[in-house]
C-alpha cells in the first residue's frame, strides 16, 4: 500500500501532522496550501516533527509542497483536505478537487463537527466522498473517526480504514453522517453538563476539572465508559439512571452562562480569563504538561510497534 499516492490540502496545524504521518510511513506526499507563507514554513515545522518523535529524518523527502493546486492532487489515490472548518471553504476545494483530481481518487474530509454530506454535495460520484476526523494533533493522537455518509461506498470506506491503519493510526468506523461523529459529541455532552454545574452554583470550574482529572477520568485511558458499565453491571448503571438522568441538564441550546462568557470577551487562556483566572505562566503550564503527556505517549507506541 505504500505505494499509495496521498494528496494534503492544508499545509496549516491539521494538515502538516497529517503530511508527517504518511511521510514517515514511507508514502510519498503531495502538500498544497494556497497561503505562500504557510507552505513555505511547512517543511521546518515537519521536519521538527521527526525529530519529536524520532523518526528516520530521511523520510522528509517523501513530501513534495505544491503551491499550485492542480498539480499537487493530480496523481492522487487518496487526497485528505485539512482548510479551515467552514462548510463553505470546503466546499470551493471539494470542486476543485472534481474538476482536477483522479476520478478514482477517495476525497476525505477532515472536519470535528460539520456534516460530510455538506462538504461533499459539490462532487458529482459521491460514493468516493469520506470523512477522516483526525485529532489534534493529528501526529500525537492515534484515532480517526472515519465517516460513511449516506453515498459513501462500502468500498471507499475498507480502503480508507486499511490505509490509516498501515500508518498506525487507529480508525474507527461511524456509521452515520451525524454532526459532531462520536468523540465531539461525547466531549461535548460531558461539557454541557459541566458548564450547568458551574451556571447553577454547584461548584466552580476549578472543582469540576479536579473531579475529571482525579475522579473518573484518571480511569478513561485504560476502561471505556461501556465496558466500565459491563464490568460494575448493567443493573447498577440503570439504577444510578433511575435517579439521575431525569436531572441532567436540558437547557436548549448553548448555556446562557456560555453565551454570556463570549459576550465579555472573557473567551479563555489567551486573554486570561475564561470558566477559569488564566496568567500566562499558568496557560504555558498546562499546555506543556498536555504536550508532555501526548508527545510519551507516543514514543512509548512507537517503541512497542
Amino acid at each position: 500500500m505504500s505505494n499509495t499516492r496521498i494528496a494534503v490540502i492544508g499545509a496549516g496545524l491539521m494538515g502538516h501532522g497529517i503530511a508527517f504521518i504518511f511521510a514517515s510511513a514511507g508514502y510519498r506526499v503531495s502538500l498544497h496550501d494556497a497561503h505562500a507563507p504557510t507552505l513555505e514554513s511547512a517543511p521546518k515545522r515537519i521536519a521538527a516533527l521527526f525529530e519529536l518523535l524520532g523518526r528516520d529524518p530521511a523520510g522528509q523527502v517523501n513530501v513534495e509542497y505544491h503551491l499550485d493546486f492542480a498539480k499537487a492532487v493530480a496523481n492522487a489515490d487518496f487526497v485528505f483536505e485539512a482548510v479551515a472548518e467552514k462548510p463553505e471553504v470546503k466546499q470551493v476545494v471539494f470542486a476543485q478537487l472534481e474538476a482536477h483530481a483522479p476520478a478514482g481518487a477517495i476525497l476525505a474530509t477532515n472536519t470535528s463537527a460539520i456534516p460530510i454530506r455538506e462538504v461533499g454535495k459539490v462532487v458529482k460520484n459521491q460514493q468516493r466522498v469520506i470523512g477522516t476526523h483526525y485529532w489534534n494533533p493529528p501526529h500525537l493522537i492515534p484515532l480517526v473517526e472515519v465517516v460513511q455518509a449516506e453515498f459513501t461506498s462500502q468500498d471507499t470506506v475498507d480502503k480508507t480504514m486499511a490505509l490509516l491503519s498501515a500508518v498506525g493510526m487507529s480508525p474507527v468506523h461511524v456509521k452515520k453522517d451525524i454532526p459532531g461523529f462520536i468523540g465531539n459529541r461525547l466531549q461535548h455532552a460531558l461539557k454541557r453538563e459541566c458548564i450547568a454545574l458551574v451556571a447553577n452554583g454547584v461548584c466552580d470550574a476549578e472543582t469540576v476539572d479536579k473531579v475529571v482529572k482525579e475522579g473518573f477520568g484518571a480511569r478513561l485511558a485504560v476502561i471505556g465508559p461501556l465496558e466500565q458499565s459491563d464490568m460494575v453491571g448493567l443493573g447498577l448503571t440503570l439504577d444510578i439512571h433511575k435517579v439521575l438522568i431525569a436531572d441532567l441538564d436540558r437547557t436548549p441550546g448553548p448555556d446562557p452562562y456560555l453565551v454570556e462568557k463570549v459576550a465579555k470577551g472573557e473567551t479563555g487562556m489567551a486573554v486570561g480569563q475564561g470558566f477559569r483566572k488564566w496568567t500566562p505562566e499558568q496557560a504555558a503550564e498546562v499546555r506543556a504538561r498536555l504536550n508532555r503527556f501526548l508527545v510519551d505517549a507516543a514514543r512509548n507506541k512507537s517503541q512497542r510497534a
